[in-house]
This record gives C-alpha cells, sequence and structure tokens, in this order.
C-alpha cells in the first residue's frame, strides 16, 4: 500500500508542476509581449495593404472609364467608315451607269471610287480590331476591378482579426 501512496503522491506532484509551469510560459504570463508586438505589426501591414488595395481601386475605375470611352470613340469610327462604304458604293454605282450611258469622264472615276472602297473596307477592319481589343481591355479591368475589391475585404478582415487579437492578448485572454 506504500509503494502504491508513493506513487500516486509523484504523481500528483508531477502533474501539478507541469500544469503550474505551463501557466507561467504561456503567451499571458510572459513579459516579453512578443505576440502582441506581431499582431500590431501585421495590423500596420494590413492598413498599409487595405490603403494600396483603395489606390488600385480608382486606378482601375480611371482605366475602365478611358477603355469605355476608346471603344466608344471606336464604335463612332465605325459608324462613320460604314457611311462612307454606302457612300462609296453607291457613287461607283452612279458612275457605272453614266459610263453605260456613254460618260467617259465617270468611267475614270471608277477606279478612285474601288480605291476610296478598299480604303473603307480597311478602316472598317481596323475600328472592329480596335473595338475588340478595348472590350478584352474593359474585360481585364473589370477583373481587376474585382480582385482589388477582394483584397480589399480580406485586409478589412485581417484588420478585424488583428485588433480582435491585440485585445485578446492584452486582456490576458
Amino acid at each position: 500500500m506504500r509503494r502504491h501512496l508513493a506513487h500516486l503522491l509523484a504523481l500528483a506532484v508531477l502533474a501539478l508542476g507541469t500544469t503550474v509551469w505551463a501557466q507561467t510560459t504561456g503567451s499571458s504570463g510572459s513579459t516579453d509581449n512578443s505576440d502582441l508586438q506581431n499582431d500590431r505589426r501585421d495590423l500596420r501591414n494590413d492598413k498599409k495593404d487595405l490603403q494600396a488595395d483603395r489606390k488600385d481601386i480608382n486606378q482601375d475605375k480611371k482605366d475602365l472609364a478611358q477603355d469605355r470611352a476608346d471603344r466608344n470613340r471606336d464604335l463612332r469610327d465605325l459608324r462613320t467608315d460604314r457611311k462612307d462604304l454606302a457612300k462609296d458604293r453607291a457613287d461607283l454605282r452612279d458612275d457605272r451607269e453614266d459610263c453605260r450611258e456613254g460618260n467617259k469622264a465617270d468611267c475614270k472615276d471608277i477606279s478612285s471610287d474601288k480605291k476610296d472602297i478598299a480604303k473603307d473596307r480597311r478602316d472598317i477592319a481596323r475600328d472592329k480590331q480596335d473595338l475588340r481589343s478595348d472590350q478584352k481591355d474593359i474585360n481585364s479591368d473589370r477583373r481587376d476591378l474585382n480582385q482589388d475589391r477582394r483584397d480589399v475585404r480580406k485586409d478589412k478582415r485581417d484588420i478585424r482579426h488583428d485588433r480582435r487579437d491585440i485585445r485578446r492578448d492584452k486582456h490576458g485572454k
């Protein structure tokens, strides 16, 4: 019986010693406050990230507005080029009819009308290409804007968590 009592007493002393040691070496009982300093550093970094992300959002909004303006200009150019093409085709049609009727001066204008038509077609093709690239830029800026907004939400969440961690570290919870 004495042997069992000695074993139980030794076990109780060891258990009590480890709990006391664990209580004094935890973050609430320590004097170095390294966890608190790390939380404050994280908070500062998150605030800087938040500010940078907000600047990115404003820049992306400006880029998006500029790309939309470019797209609208290209649409206007495309409309005017299509009108010019229709006008040149009508001139060509009129010149061919006049040439059939015997007006030799209008026969010479046919080649210049054909050149104008070819030029208008090239302009239309370039405007369509510009329109596609502007739309790609708009879509890319939208994605960037959404990503920056996600980053802002994440930074705000991190700030909230860091503030909560600082409060817990200060009050020993």
